[in-house]
């Protein structure tokens, strides 16, 4: 890329939608030619982990909810010098863990974390891709309070408002790249 844009302008330019995907009705939002632009992915990481930097106290940990968000929260979790920690689809980690289970947009899904993922008292980052109805921070925001830990926040790369997700985030803050 030879012009500097904001990181909001990159993800409005390079994130494309794709009707009818995953089934009729949905429009899903594909962030890959965002990922492939490495000046973009860079500028995108920067920005999602930024509200954060220099938080008091600090944020201990990076969740990244399967599986786009693994793609983002993992090079965010590098630049906040904090821990990765994945939540996934039920049945994908060993060991003993936490389950929440929630309505999404288009179907039902169960989410996962490992009991040990997090110490007592630790201040969590959620970072996804998408922020659409609320289900799945919702349920990931669950799974880190059964675990002991407190939500510092939710950064996303992209916030579907017209869905009003924010209606299941509570209190906490919201940081999205793009509001849509």
């Amino acid at each position: 890329m030879s012009e500097i844009r904001s990181a909001d302008r990159l993800v409005a330019d390079l994130v494309r939608d794709v009707p009818d995907y995953p089934k009729p009705g949905v429009l899903f939002k594909d962030i890959t030619p965002l990922l492939a632009d490495p000046e973009a992915f860079g500028h995108t990481v920067e920005a999602l982990g930024a509200p954060w930097r220099d938080a008091a106290p600090r944020v201990d940990k990076v969740v990244g909810i399967e599986a786009r968000g693994f793609i983002l929260a993992a090079p965010v979790a590098l630049a906040l010098g904090a821990g990765f920690v994945p939540v996934r689809k039920a049945g994908k980690l060993p060991g003993p863990t936490f389950a929440r289970s929630y309505a999404l947009e288009y179907g039902q899904e169960t989410l996962e974390v490992q009991r040990d993922a997090f110490e007592p008292g630790d201040r969590v980052l959620i970072v996804d891709d998408v922020l659409a109805t609320g289900g799945t921070v919702e349920a990931a925001n669950t799974l880190i309070r059964d675990a002991g830990a407190e939500v510092a926040g939710i950064s996303v790369l992209l916030e579907l408002t017209f869905l009003a997700p924010r209606t299941r985030t509570g209190d906490l803050t919201v940081h999205s790249l793009l509001p849509v």
